[in-house]
């Protein structure tokens, strides 16, 4: 779905772009969360939700709340206001705002948007036959195109000239041919002279200028789901944030990749590389490599000299691993001898070893034991509604059990994040990414304070997954409310003890942090939120928002979150007492 920009253009400083659809007359490493239903509504996804799921048959009509706007504002036709847009990356506030700066006629400059009638050809005047100044053929004038910039060649080169830019994945903006014209040439006359050459071309420079809307938005985001699901979420007022598409899947909208807090993205990307890598290469790399004695990094011997030189260019010696100079000889390297035995260093270095592999084996063994218990746990939405029913059938007093969906949905929640919590730990509190942020004796303290919430919230977890587990079905009444009384007490203790350390991590921890930024998604008692699904009406004047969903564009500044990286303490229980009768998701609205 992506193209790839060539180093002369000049777009907006944003990630690449391209451009979106034309008219409306052609509309016609992962695990999955389980969920288990209840006759409840989902409390996740609501009418006034910011996260917003856009089909693919929505793409355009969405795509035209955005255009309206810069039409509207400056009295522009369509393809002008998508040049505009696709220059800015959607931005509209940051187009607005660069309009009110530098004016009209620099926006205009800047984007290549020329007006039709600013510029006049000289060709086009009384004569029966033009030259292409790109071919040197002479044609007459039906065979000849002018853009509006009021350059004009023949329809043959631009025929070339489009099909060429549109193969090299250039089809957002493609320029005018003539020397330094920073003009972008119609689409509309792209579309009919590439057609009438090869219209397949044509109709993937219609997807792309369609997908531009996605492809180049930073609010808006395709769904990574494999097989792809073909919708788009847009979230318009936060940046770092989980999000469940229509589909189901649930993923981090700042990476796309699998929900992952309490980690970084940075940090997830490190871990899973890691551990795809360390598990089957770990061994391998302790006996056929030696770390070089500057960077650290591993180096394999390659040939029979032992002097052995690293890509960061230190050399040191392969039988005892020191840095030495480049001069040798066939039998020694000058000024370096490592004959005698010095059991001092070898230690040193052995020890070093062991204990960067030992405290990889200590984070990763914890973290793949939980999510090998969340992949068991997830056995449970089988059993539950199996449950459920016969319970239902031998008690008529327990008409509500909600209890256990709730409990169910909490603990698949909560042993996700306990799991991803030791490989947040893993780097928090090594030096592979925060080196020198922390004294030794802060990070110490700092670390022994996590690792107790986090003690606090694996025991709570282990206690819900137990009662859970428990053959209800084989119980009396009196047990089966005690068991009852006990799931609903631990989902709130669990939830709180989350809710917890999610605040430490993101005022204590990432929230103090100096040299480099780190965000994580924020706590969602209820869960990955659920993008509510966008729909718009079309009357005869156009397409418009659904009444929910208001301005389709940015949100204003007044109503921006705050600049601050600490978010605020906050108490959801008021007093900390609540009703042990109520589900989970009933307490979390108190």
């Amino acid at each position: 779905m992506g193209e790839y920009l060539s180093a002369d253009e000049d777009y907006y400083s944003d990630p690449d772009s391209q451009e979106p659809f034309h008219s409306h007359d052609d509309v016609d490493v992962d695990v999955d969360v389980p969920v288990v239903e209840d006759d409840r509504d989902d409390p996740r996804s609501t009418p006034s939700s910011n996260k917003i799921v856009i089909r693919k048959e929505h793409l355009l009509l969405a795509q035209m709340g955005d255009l309206r706007r810069v039409m509207d504002l400056l009295k522009l036709r369509e393809q002008h206001a998508r040049t505009l847009l696709i220059h800015y990356r959607w931005d509209v506030d940051r187009l607005v705002e660069v309009l009110a700066e530098m004016g009209k006629d620099k926006l205009f400059a800047q984007a290549g948007v020329t007006l039709p009638g600013n510029t006049t050809s000289p060709l086009l005047q009384s004569s029966s036959i033009i030259t292409c100044y790109i071919c040197m053929e002479d044609v007459c004038p039906r065979e000849v195109t002018t853009m509006d910039c009021g350059h004009c060649y023949c329809n043959n080169c631009w025929s070339e000239h489009f099909i060429v830019r549109i193969k090299e994945g250039q089809s957002k903006r493609i320029r005018c041919m003539e020397h330094k014209c920073n003009a972008i040439c119609d689409e509309a006359v792209v579309r009919k002279l590439v057609s009438a050459r090869d219209p397949d071309l044509a109709e993937r420079f219609d997807r792309f200028l369609l997908e531009s809307y996605v492809e180049d938005n930073k609010i808006v985001k395709w769904c990574p789901s494999v097989p792809h699901c073909g919708n788009a979420i847009r979230v318009d007022d936060e940046k770092y944030c989980e999000v469940e598409c229509a589909c189901g899947f649930q993923f981090c909208f700042g990476c796309s990749s699998e929900a992952h807090s309490p980690c970084s993205c940075t940090m997830w990307e490190l871990w899973t590389k890691k551990c795809r890598d360390e598990s089957e290469t770990v061994n391998w790399i302790t006996v056929n490599t030696k770390p070089c004695p500057k960077c650290h990094k591993p180096v394999e011997k390659n040939g029979g000299c032992n002097l052995v030189s690293c890509i960061c260019g230190q050399a040191f010696c392969w039988l005892c691993g020191g840095p030495t100079g480049r001069d040798h000889t066939w039998s020694s390297i000058r000024g370096h001898s490592c004959g005698r035995y010095k059991e001092e260093g070898e230690q040193k270095k052995a020890a070093r070893a062991k204990r960067e592999l030992y405290r990889y084996m200590h984070y990763y063994n914890r973290y793949k034991a939980h999510t090998d218990s969340f992949k068991l746990e997830s056995k449970l939405v089988e059993t539950m509604m199996d449950k459920i029913s016969a319970l239902d059938r031998r008690f008529y007093n327990l008409n509500d059990f909600s209890w256990l969906t709730n409990g169910l949905n909490r603990l698949f929640r909560s042993r996700r994040v306990l799991s991803y919590s030791y490989a947040f730990a893993y780097y928090m509190f090594g030096d592979e990414l925060f080196q020198g942020e922390m004294t030794k004796k802060t990070r110490e303290i700092k670390q022994n304070l996590f690792e107790d919430q986090q003690q606090q919230f694996e025991f709570n977890v282990e206690q819900l997954s137990k009662y859970l587990e428990e053959p209800l079905d084989e119980y009396s009444e009196d047990k089966v409310l005690d068991i009852r009384m006990r799931v609903i007490n631990f989902s709130g203790i669990v939830d709180s003890r989350c809710e917890q350390m999610y605040e430490y991590i993101e005022n204590d921890l990432l929230g103090c942090l100096v040299r480099t930024t780190h965000s994580i998604a924020p706590y969602n008692s209820k869960g990955v939120e659920k993008a509510s699904l966008w729909s718009a009406t079309v009357d005869n004047s156009g397409c418009h928002p659904p009444q929910d969903v208001k301005d389709f564009g940015r949100p204003s500044k007044e109503s921006g979150c705050s600049s601050s990286r600490k978010r605020s303490r906050r108490d959801s229980r008021g007093d900390g007492l609540f009703d042990l009768n109520l589900p989970a998701e009933a307490i979390d609205k108190c």
